[in-house]
């Protein structure tokens, strides 16, 4: 299948699910022919439709709850209970069964194009060399939060750059511009549900962000309280495209709080699934970071060593199947991440050119 055709597919699909915005969905179709970073980033959907044919050997390892979608730019800090700054996986929405080699693969894809993008500065090699090492060390710890206290001081120091500063995120989301239509009751629920104070006034404004999810209803409330801003976000959910994929196979369950709640994890007590939204505070130091936001002087195989092992603090989540996992692993090839990476960031590249030149 032809990556216009399953594209077409896939949101014929996700229309019966949720309410589509038209112009989020035509701002991705164009952010998608722009690079093939972004591209990858965008179409979650093709990977889970292509990964098990062309690594049918890889996609029967033995099965985590995965993110799915993940990639260099699914990273981000929040508080947690403590109000301590954690780092980690920040994006859940297709959070599905997999075998655990899927999340490797594609975060290591994703490093390869952010190589050729000059968004990093690391040798390919090097970059799968990392993510390996630091998973293999989060398996065998038992995995272990990244808590940016006391402890992992160099990405506190990448995580809190000045472009992260108050200042400038607070100006980015006054700016955002009111919802002008009506916003369904469920997603305002969701909404005051999280606000720090019941009858707080706010507006709610809309959020254009993300590249997979783009197309999807995000809604975002803004209010003043006890001198300083507030941010809530509600973005819609539906089941993984790993269903989608897969034909309609097996339960359309969305499996956000199933990661978070499981996974080896300093949880974040402002994140909820609420019905069919996913609704979060956003802060300066409570979203993703772009590679683009972090400093220029950086250890790009700390970084990425680090992004292994918060991949295996996730697959503890299924801790049931992590014994497995760990002999699974031990018996592969040295160069097997290196070898399934550019087997998939072809198949990827392949398709960004044909959907480019459409």
């Amino acid at each position: 299948m032809k990556i216009q055709k399953a594209t077409h597919k896939y949101e014929a699909w996700l229309a019966k699910r949720i309410t589509v915005v038209k112009e989020d969905l035509e701002l991705k179709h164009a952010r998608m022919a722009e690079d093939a970073f972004q591209f990858l980033r965008a179409t979650f959907y093709r990977w889970a439709q292509v990964w098990p044919e062309l690594c049918p050997d890889m996609a029967k390892a033995p099965e985590v709850l995965a993110v799915g979608d993940l990639h260099v730019e699914n990273f981000g800090t929040w508080r947690d209970r403590e109000a301590r700054l954690v780092w980690g996986v920040n994006d859940l929405d297709e959070a599905h069964p997999m075998a655990y080699t899927n999340d490797l693969v594609r975060l290591a894809v994703s490093a390869h194009l952010a190589i050729a993008g000059n968004r990093l500065a690391i040798q390919t090699e090097d970059a799968c060399g990392a993510i390996l090492a630091g998973y293999r060390e989060g398996v065998e710890s038992g995995g272990r939060p990244f808590v940016l206290e006391e402890n992992h001081n160099w990405l506190r120091e990448v995580a809190t750059g000045d472009l992260r500063d108050p200042v400038q995120f607070w100006k980015k989301m006054e700016g955002l511009a009111t919802v002008r239509g009506q916003v369904p009751k469920s997603a305002r629920k969701a909404l005051e549900a999280l606000l720090p104070e019941r009858g707080i006034p706010y507006r709610v404004a809309h959020r254009v962000a993300g590249l997979g999810s783009l197309g999807r209803e995000r809604y975002v409330a803004l209010a003043r309280w006890e001198g300083g801003w507030v941010a809530r976000e509600a973005k819609a959910l539906l089941p993984s495209a790993c269903v989608w994929a897969d034909g309609g196979k097996g339960s359309e369950k969305i499996r956000y709080e199933d990661v978070i709640t499981h996974a080896a994890r300093a949880i974040d007590p402002y994140v909820h699934l609420r019905g069919s939204w996913i609704v979060r505070r956003l802060a300066p130091h409570c979203s993703r970071i772009e590679l683009s936001t972090l400093p220029k002087r950086r250890d790009e195989e700390r970084l990425l060593h680090a992004m292994g092992f918060e991949t295996a603090n996730i697959h503890w989540g299924s801790k049931e199947a992590m014994r497995a996992v760990h002999r699974e692993l031990a018996k592969r090839p040295p160069e097997w991440l290196h070898e399934a990476t550019k087997k998939m960031l072809k198949a990827v590249e392949k398709d960004w050119e044909e959907w480019r030149k459409a």
